[in-house]
């Protein structure tokens, strides 16, 4: 049931597509980035069973549909295109070896001076608002002292 009416839902789009290049026209409306959402993944990835992909495929103004898409809003993903060919407008360049190198040579210092400085804040705000204190006690394990919650409780 859940398949048939899948295929009917693809079917209709379709109709209601026709010939159009959008289904409000030339220009992209919000249905269309909604329906593109979910029919790229369905049209574009390798699934176990492939009975609706395969309805899609059929469907040759979705697939053009698909292909427009990410031809114009995704050139390096879309339709026949490959990636660009200089690497300062890729945001990744191609090792010697086959495998794919960062282009910021920065970008792990800056990962972790991110997570630094969100660390010191928030151990900031944790002592700033009394979430956590540090008290001073006797010297060693034996000479600490228990926190008297029953004496803060007397004071309110």
């Amino acid at each position: 049931q859940l398949y048939r009416d899948a295929r009917e839902c693809l079917t209709l789009l379709s109709q209601r597509l026709g010939s159009q290049k959008f289904f409000f026209g030339d220009s992209p409306a919000s249905l269309d980035a909604f329906v593109f959402s979910r029919l790229a993944p369905l049209l574009k990835a390798k699934l176990p069973n492939g009975k609706l992909q395969q309805h899609l495929k059929s469907l040759q103004n979705l697939c053009n549909y698909c292909t427009s898409i990410l031809s114009l809003y995704f050139p390096w993903d879309g339709g026949e295109m490959h990636p660009p060919a200089s690497p300062s407008s890729a945001p990744r360049a191609a090792g010697t070896d086959g495998c794919e190198v960062e282009e910021d040579p920065h970008k792990r210092r800056n990962q972790l001076l991110s997570v630094l400085v969100g660390l010191v804040a928030m151990l900031g705000y944790a002592f700033l608002s009394g979430i956590v204190s540090i008290q001073r006690g006797g010297a060693g394990p034996a000479g600490r002292q228990p926190i008297a919650l029953a004496e803060e409780e007397e004071e309110e």
